[in-house]
């Protein structure tokens, strides 16, 4: 999950431009699934997480678990990142792009989280961060040099450089096995499906 952090310069939010409809549905969607489950007392989440295989498993958790969270702040921070960077990649690339490598990072995060249960403890999954890290790991890319403003810390950084420090803290925590109950292993795999989609998209012939 990303935290507390504040991006681009003032031209880049002043005139604060509208969201695009995919990011925006998104939200929303991740909003909805939060209420219902809270009016539910938790029996919409019971069904839609991702579980490891023979531990109640189903192929539609491949996504569902990526519109569930476990929490208003979980919610809330993982909302606010995809905000902030599914908007400015939706704006490039469109909405099917955008929805291509949104939906490729919730799956890829999925599949390793599945396989990561095989080898470690293995634990129910939810929470829109694969596609969050991957919509991280997308905006490296494209705006690599673009400033990004840390709120805690108070530090400005390159986009470039927020990716490699997200990506190796997700490494070091899933090996270490630190911050216990979060799928770090998830969030790389959520950036390996933006990685490969990308470089899907640039392999292709131009017309």
């Amino acid at each position: 999950m990303l935290v507390l952090v504040v991006h681009f310069s003032l031209e880049s939010i002043l005139p604060m431009p509208q969201m695009p409809p995919i990011t925006q549905a998104l939200i929303l969607l991740n909003v909805a699934f939060f209420c219902l489950d809270f009016i539910l007392g938790g029996r919409l989440n019971s069904g839609l997480l991702l579980y490891p295989l023979g531990q109640g498993f189903a192929p539609w958790q491949l996504v569902s678990y990526g519109f569930l969270h476990a929490s208003f702040n979980h919610l809330f921070f993982n909302m606010l990142g995809i905000w902030m960077f599914g908007a400015e990649l939706e704006r490039l690339w469109g909405p099917k792009r955008f929805v291509q490598l949104y939906m490729a990072s919730v799956v890829t995060a999925a599949l390793t989280q599945l396989a990561i249960n095989v080898f470690l403890l293995p634990q129910a999954t939810l929470g829109a961060s694969g596609g969050l890290f991957g919509l991280l790991l997308a905006f490296g890319m494209m705006f690599p040099n673009q400033t990004i403003m840390l709120l805690i810390p108070p530090v400005a950084l390159k986009a470039k450089f927020l990716v490699a420090i997200y990506g190796g803290l997700a490494l070091l925590l899933g090996l270490t096995g630190s911050a216990s109950g979060i799928a770090h292993f998830a969030h790389l795999g959520g950036m390996l499906g933006a990685f490969l989609m990308i470089l899907y998209w640039r392999s292709q012939p131009r017309h």
